[in-house]
């Protein structure tokens, strides 16, 4: 028997062996398997159950999958409805320590004041990143204006029927 079939592969083998061992058997032969001795009857009752418990899981798999598919379609709108009863209850009991743990919530942490030094540090980084990404408001927008200076330059082009002179050379010929 190959090891490396997939189960449903593997359990239709099995099938296939009991089917074999009740045809070329007699059900009280004795057949030697592993170093034990059993009867053929106790034999496919071994590979029985073996293919039974193979068929018990792939139907619990299929349960299974079947249920957390209907979990997942339905987990939304339930959390949804769960997000909204929390805020309820939060809105109802405000701070009050004692009755949000009776509901398994915790009050919210207060925030810490930040000290002078973090908040000029804070400022310095804003101003930094503005700079460093170009980024305005909407008053400092307004106050930027294009300026274009243009003069319009006209070339007039003259057609002339004489060719033009050639450029005068910089340098002399060498003589060779």
């Amino acid at each position: 028997m190959d090891t490396g079939m997939a189960k449903n592969d593997l359990a239709t083998l099995v099938r296939q062996l009991i089917s074999g061992a009740n045809k070329h058997f007699t059900p009280n032969e004795l057949l030697r398997v592993g170093g034990a001795t059993f009867t053929v009857t106790e034999l496919t009752e071994v590979m029985q159950r073996f293919v039974d418990n193979k068929d018990a899981t792939a139907t619990q798999r299929a349960t299974l999958a079947a249920r957390i598919q209907a979990e997942r379609a339905a987990a939304p709108s339930q959390l949804a409805v769960i997000r909204v009863f929390e805020t309820v209850v939060r809105g109802a009991f405000g701070d009050a320590a004692d009755a949000l743990a009776d509901f398994g919530l915790t009050p919210p942490k207060p925030r810490s004041p930040m000290t002078a030094e973090a908040a000029a540090v804070a400022v310095a980084r804003r101003a930094a990143t503005r700079e460093a990404r170009h980024t305005m408001g909407k008053n400092q927008k307004k106050k930027i204006h294009g300026s274009v200076t243009a003069a319009l330059v006209v070339t007039p082009v003259t057609t002339s029927a004489e060719p033009a002179p050639p450029a005068p050379a910089d340098r002399p010929p060498r003589p060779a």
